[in-house]
């Protein structure tokens, strides 16, 4: 039975006790009011039989110090008493309405018409002395008749006091006899209502609701403190508790829920905080190998367990490099052509996966493992390709919301394509066109990076001319001078290679700047410089054209001179060649050593 039909029955039998029991407190009430308005009327029957008896002996004693003293103010209080006439008519009046019986009403009026005979008496007896009659008042006051008469008005009262005392009493004794029995009633019903409050605090409240409430209370506290590893035990009852305890399992798996929702939305958080930290890095890098380091390092943070590369497109588009790898994938390759990689062909998100049913790229192995290829564009174009690799077969990378991939993909596709434009950009601003070479604003700034650089280092310079390069124009034209130009820079570059910086300083002039080498080096340098151009054929629209040849003025710093003079040397000493015959190399140490020995 639940526990609400129950306590409903409890209640309904508890209401009816309790209504029975009020009804007896009320009929003990009444009886108790009944026996209270008795006592009250004894004590003011009683007061007032006594009232007129006091009075009419006030009166007497007062006319009588009159008469026998002859002082004023025995007559005046006399005169005053008189007054209690009026009080003794409104109190027998009052007696009246009370509804006191017949006999006791006229002992009442008996004694009022004995006062008033006493009264007359009195007042004859006072006026007789205030005409002189001393003795007659005196008489009347003493003699017979007032005594009579004041006799039988104190009978009247002593009569009247006893019976209203007989009835009151009578009065007050059965008013308390139903009282009495009204509180047994009463307390009976209590009694009762008690016994049954008893069982049903005990078998109810107790071993049906405080037990299990105890019970369930340690895991409403656990609960509470948001602890959802607590088991709910499961009841059976059919009751109020039964609900209650279906009540807190759903609330402990609504917990559960809310707390893997809340594990979501901070894991959610903490990916948009790393994408965001992503982005604002990828902004700040000036190489790609910066933009590299910082995707391997934040992608396995976004994507926790899962491998993967960046790769970059070539500039012809037909093939992708890796820059960057993390956790180490196993089944692609480090590079591989575009037409690989369904995800480039595609544009979009591809899962190469058996499960899928679809195709797999052909830069993977033959796997089981789930691979996902997101293409990085730019501008519409495809410049490179992120590649994911769930070795654990969790799927955390392949399942991840694509907004993610696709925000990822964009923000490192534009970074790709905002590297790839500075460089183009450095490139024009800093290599020549035509052949490649560093330009001549590059020249300035490293000559103005050596002069402020304060370690005193050995700098070598080389001022290179083709020679007769305008008559080689006006023969066979200004696209064979440009394969001229290309012709030398791409010797000069070769075999310079690593000792030293190549420029074109304007026109047919070169300029190599080398660093911590020797005067005499950079002199066989220049040499060979001048002997390979010399014996290397040159041939343009299938025929061979020349031989070529250069001169060369080489000059070096600090020891034969500054940094800031240093061009001008070289550019002396390249004059001193050409004007000994081209095809000739003349350094400037060796020139200022010749100056010396002539001076000398």
């Amino acid at each position: 039975m639940r526990i609400t039909t129950i306590t409903n029955w409890a209640y309904g039998i508890t209401m009816v006790l309790t209504v029975l029991s009020a009804t007896a407190f009320i009929l003990s009430a009444q009886s108790a009011i009944q026996e209270r308005r008795a006592v009250e009327q004894h004590l003011l029957l009683n007061s007032m039989a006594e009232e007129l008896a006091l009075g009419a002996e006030e009166t007497t004693d007062e006319a009588r110090l009159y008469v026998m003293r002859g002082e004023a103010r025995h007559l005046d209080a006399f005169t005053i008493d008189e007054g209690e006439e009026r009080r003794r008519d409104t109190a027998i009046n009052a007696l009246r309405g009370l509804g006191i019986p017949d006999g006791e009403l006229q002992l009442v009026e008996q004694a009022a018409t004995d006062a008033e005979a006493l009264d007359k008496v009195e007042e004859a007896a006072v006026a007789a002395y205030r005409n002189g009659n001393q003795t007659g008042a005196r008489d009347t006051l003493f003699g017979p008749e007032h005594e009579r008469i004041q006799t039988a008005l104190l009978n009247d009262v002593t009569q009247f006091r006893s019976l209203a005392a007989a009835r009151t009493q009578a009065a007050v004794r059965s008013a308390q006899a139903r009282s009495d029995l009204w509180g047994d009633v009463a307390k009976v019903m209590l009694a009762l209502t008690a016994v049954i409050f008893l069982a049903v605090l005990y078998f109810i409240l107790r071993r049906r609701v405080a037990l299990p409430l105890v019970r369930m209370t340690g895991i409403v506290n656990r609960l509470a403190k948001q602890d959802y590893a607590v088991e709910v035990p499961n009841d059976s009852r059919r009751d109020e508790i039964g609900e209650m305890n279906d009540a807190i399992q759903v609330f402990r798996e609504n917990g559960l829920e809310r707390n893997r929702l809340d594990a979501e939305r901070k894991q959610d958080l903490q990916t948009k905080d790393l994408i965001l930290q992503m982005m604002h890095r990828l902004q700040a890098c000036y190489a790609q190998k910066e933009l590299a380091e910082v995707v391997a390092l934040f992608v396995p943070q976004i994507f926790p367990g899962i491998a993967g590369c960046l790769y970059t497109m070539n500039e012809s588009r037909s093939a992708l490099t890796e820059v960057s790898r993390w956790l180490e994938p196993a089944n692609t390759q480090p590079s591989f052509p575009a037409s690989a990689c369904w995800g480039l062909r595609r544009g979009r998100l591809h899962v190469s996966h058996v499960a899928d049913n679809d195709i797999a790229c052909q830069h993977l192995d033959e796997t089981a493992v789930p691979g996902l290829c997101v293409p990085l564009t730019a501008l519409g174009e495809a410049i490179g390709l992120l590649y994911f690799e769930d070795r654990t077969k969790d799927a955390t990378a392949v399942d991840a919301p694509q907004l993610y991939l696709e925000l990822i993909a964009e923000n490192i596709g534009l970074a790709i394509a905002n590297l790839q434009l500075r460089d183009k950009l450095v490139h024009l601003a800093v290599r020549d066109a035509l052949t490649g070479l560093f330009n001549r604003r590059s020249l300035d700034e490293a000559l103005n990076n050596l002069h402020r650089d304060q370690s005193a280092r050995t700098v070598v310079c080389m001022m290179i001319d083709i020679d007769h390069f305008k008559r080689f124009n006006d023969e066979f034209g200004h696209d064979a001078g440009d394969e001229v130009l290309r012709h030398v820079a791409q010797i000069v570059s070769d075999t310079v290679g690593d000792v030293g910086t190549v420029y074109r300083f304007g026109g047919e002039e070169l300029t190599v700047i080398a660093t911590d080498i020797a005067d005499g080096m950079g002199f066989e340098i220049a040499e060979k410089l001048r002997t390979i151009v010399f014996t290397t054929p040159f041939s343009y629209r299938g025929r061979i054209v020349g031989p070529l040849s250069i001169s060369v003025g080489v000059a070096s710093a600090p020891i034969s001179g500054p940094t800031t003079t240093l061009i001008n040397r070289a550019d002396g000493a390249l004059l001193r060649a050409k004007l000994s015959g081209r095809n000739k190399t003349v350094a400037a140490f060796a020139l200022k050593a010749e100056e010396e020995l002539e001076r000398g």
